[in-house]
């Protein structure tokens, strides 16, 4: 099963690319990518292949981040949505939102995702010292999520109170969750701030696992765990911040995929942590596909963020019931 899981992966992730770029409105297919000049080609290129990327980018950093976040917080119900850290990014998003700051070009493309991350550092923050101060374990950690979410959902209703009225339904339409056709200028953004992350995450995965012995157990093999910690959720941050700011909040994925992935291999991070990346990646395009399909159905463009939270939700739940039995 170890050697099999990232093959395994990484197998499904691209079958499933193919069948999001293949699948939407229009008769276009996935080879009308390499049929240059032909209207299959432009939706193909101009609106399936933007969307499903993002798609890929986002369900890969949320996915890592969540597995990371479970390691270093020692809790498996720890996860980017659930703690606050998505509520601090799109907080910081709506700020840069509000006050117009997605605009065309280089600046404009990056104004959004910087201020989300800069929210996303500020909640990191904030959990992270609340739990520090309390000690209460995982119990802290979700209450502290709780308020820091509370409080960031207060703030983006006042905003969108005095907000102008022509921002009021984009602020709406992209809280709710959707993955909609990214400008490959935003896309290039996200998959930077998301690959530097990870690279980090990739690079201390051996170092968490060692957090699983306890601080002093993993100091004395030569951890510097305070330093691993600011390092792991300062990278979480600008990998939860870059994706917020484009696709709004999408939760659960951190949750239940490095779950999944680890009942079935174990919980080596090295392994966890980028067949996390491959999983999630694949599990929000088929989230995606799964709604575009639904479009011609319901009449209407459905938030992939309800369908996550309806399937992540349960899990969340159940995962919570079994901690309390312990």
């Amino acid at each position: 099963m170890r050697r099999a899981v990232l093959p395994s992966c990484a197998v499904a992730l691209v079958v499933l690319l193919a069948l999001g770029v293949s699948f939407g409105s229009g008769s276009a297919t996935a080879l009308d990518l390499f049929a240059p000049g032909t209207r299959g080609h432009d939706i193909v290129l101009g609106y399936r292949l933007p969307r499903v990327l993002l798609g890929a980018v986002a369900g890969a950093g949320l996915s890592a981040v969540g597995a990371a976040f479970q390691a270093v917080l020692r809790n498996p119900l720890a996860e980017p949505y659930v703690l606050g850290v998505s509520g601090g990014a799109a907080l910081g998003a709506t700020v840069a939102i509000a006050l117009g700051l997605e605009g065309a070009g280089l600046f404009g493309a990056a104004g959004v995702p910087a201020a989300a991350f800069g929210g996303g550092i500020a909640a990191t923050g904030v959990v992270w010292t609340l739990v520090r101060a309390g000690r209460g374990g995982g119990a802290s950690i979700l209450l502290a999520g709780i308020v820091v979410n509370a409080i960031a959902g207060a703030c983006i209703t006042l905003l969108e109170a005095i907000a102008e009225p022509g921002r009021i339904q984009s602020l709406v339409w992209w809280l709710m969750g959707f993955l909609d056709v990214p400008s490959w200028g935003q896309l290039a953004f996200v998959a930077a701030y998301v690959a530097g992350g990870l690279a980090v995450l990739f690079a201390d995965a051996a170092r968490m696992n060692l957090l699983a012995l306890g601080d002093e157990p993993a100091e004395s093999l030569g951890v510097d765990v305070r330093a691993l910690e600011r390092r792991t959720f300062f990278a979480c941050a600008a990998v939860v911040g870059a994706i917020v700011s484009v696709t709004g909040l999408i939760g659960f994925v951190g949750l239940v995929v490095p779950q999944a992935l680890r009942r079935m291999v174990g919980p080596d991070l090295r392994l966890i942590l980028p067949a996390s990346a491959l999983a999630g990646a694949a599990t929000l395009v088929a989230c995606d596909l799964l709604v575009r399909l639904l479009e011609p159905t319901v009449h209407t463009a459905l938030p992939v963020g309800a369908l996550t939270a309806l399937v992540g939700g349960p899990v969340f739940l159940l995962l919570l019931r079994q901690r309390a039995r312990v």
